[in-house]
């Protein structure tokens, strides 16, 4: 899996519906309707997410590997 920043990572979760609800310091909070999940994307610059927090992130937003 290659490493994609905060911001990529913002902009594939709003392809996939999700919606940009507050902003608490550098974390975006994402949510769904119709899902309780709430994700917390931290957007520094174009530092790369670390690949534990990315897997974690793509998991609780049912986007798929393969997509990123």
């Amino acid at each position: 899996m290659k490493q994609i920043s905060g911001k990529e990572l913002a902009r594939i979760v709003e392809q996939h519906g999700w919606v940009l609800k507050r902003i608490n310091g550098s974390h975006h909070i994402y949510s769904r309707k119709g899902s309780i999940v709430r994700l917390s994307i931290p957007i520094h610059g174009n530092q790369p997410l670390k690949i534990g927090l990315l897997k974690y992130l793509l998991k609780m937003s049912n986007i798929d590997e393969d997509e990123v």
